[in-house]
């Protein structure tokens, strides 16, 4: 996936000049001014097209073909109504695939419609300069991500007696196939084990996408409802859409009581297994083996 982040022109800045005219009788030139509804129509037909030309551009000169998908924020400098102040702020935004792009005939289309059929999020009227929120814009500053590495499993292993730090590698490697198959990314974040975020997910689907913030629980004892409350604070502190709870153990009823009706997930050792399958890993879960060998081991 390629994201695009652009600083388009604001509606202040647009040239506003329609023609100059020459008054022979007064031996001097007059410019005339486009009205304020052509000036519209002429930023916002302007603006759709650079954005369409910006993804055209991107996929036809990706000559090795290693862009599957592209997110474009468009961004303006525009006053700030409530502050006089100028704010950088998004204006438009839209995801799309190359298969889906290349089908379209761009010289026939109008490019507002064709925006907005291809399901970009800008406001009705775009020279309002009203802010809305970016599909996918990666924080590249957040020095919590670091490297993901490839974590080995077989038929063989026990989830619940895995390295704390690999399990939480393995979940951000099932969520990257999961959410790939969208043009989503995943990014595992620097392990602390103390329960706050173990991978951040940026899904760019318009209605259900977002950030979402992935913790990972290792347990062999059911998950208390004080780890579900913890990872709805988190959602709420990250500006997240949306939370997922793994565990390799199982969720009290208090658990599910508390996620009802808010934007949290909780995956338990059985739906782990099935997604494992689902994506061709082979695994297993034996919580009784697991405490007897932890039990051991101290």
């Amino acid at each position: 996936m390629l994201i695009i982040e652009y600083l388009l022109p604001s509606f202040m800045q647009f040239p506003k000049v329609k023609e100059i005219r020459y008054l022979k009788t007064k031996n001097q030139y007059r410019e005339i001014n486009f009205s304020k509804r052509e000036l519209s129509n002429i930023y916002e037909d302007i603006l759709y097209r650079i954005v369409l030309d910006l993804l055209n551009k991107s996929f036809k000169n990706d000559l090795v073909g290693s862009i599957e998908s592209i997110v474009f924020n468009g961004w303006t400098n525009s006053i700030n109504r409530a502050t006089g102040l100028y704010d950088k702020i998004c204006i438009l935004s839209i995801f799309c695939e190359k298969k889906e792009f290349m089908k379209i005939n761009l010289p026939n289309v109008d490019p507002k419609e064709c925006f907005k059929n291809m399901k970009g999020v800008s406001a009705s009227k775009i020279t309002n300069s009203v802010a809305i929120k970016p599909i996918i814009s990666i924080e590249r500053k957040d020095n919590r991500f670091v490297p993901s590495k490839e974590v080995q499993i077989s038929s063989s292993t026990n989830l619940a007696l895995m390295d704390w730090e690999d399990f939480e590698h393995l979940i951000r490697e099932i969520f990257e196939l999961e959410f790939r198959i969208n043009g989503g990314e995943v990014k595992v974040t620097q392990s602390s084990r103390d329960g706050g975020v173990d991978a951040i997910a940026f899904d760019p689907d318009p209605i259900r996408g977002g950030k979402i913030v992935i913790q990972a629980k290792r347990y062999t004892n059911t998950v208390g409802v004080s780890a579900v409350r913890d990872l709805y604070g988190t959602v709420m502190n990250e500006g997240a859409t949306k939370g997922i709870l793994v565990t390799t153990s199982d969720y009290g009823s208090d658990s599910f009581k508390f996620a009802k009706g808010k934007p949290i997930t909780l995956i338990n050792g059985g739906n782990l297994l099935y997604l494992l399958k689902k994506h061709g890993y082979n695994a297993r879960i034996n919580i009784k083996e697991a405490k007897d060998e932890l039990k051991n081991r101290f």
